[in-house]
């Protein structure tokens, strides 16, 4: 019982610290990105998890930024995309 233990708590933490990694990649990518991007980034990382769509929560925090007069719709698209590139590595 206590190797069983043991074992799940090295799982456990190899997955922790293979998710803050992740975390720590996209972080570097998003510090690259233009203000616009960031701005997406900011507004969209909270809500990405294993199992969400990034380009549907990017699509749907880029078109509130564009309305809300946050970013410019020409800056959006370009934006968007180098963001969701950053997004993506905290699925991973």
């Amino acid at each position: 019982m206590k190797t069983l233990t043991f074992a799940l708590a090295l799982g456990l933490a190899g997955l922790a610290t293979a998710a803050s990694a992740d975390q720590v990649s996209a972080g570097k990518c998003a510090v690259k990105l233009s203000a616009d991007g960031q701005a997406i980034y900011q507004a969209s990382a909270p809500l990405i998890t294993p199992a969400s769509d990034v380009r549907a929560v990017v699509t749907d925090k880029t078109k509130a930024l564009v309305m809300g007069g946050s970013i410019s719709r020409g800056a959006a698209k370009p934006a968007a995309e180098a963001a969701g590139t950053c997004l993506a590595m905290l699925k991973s």
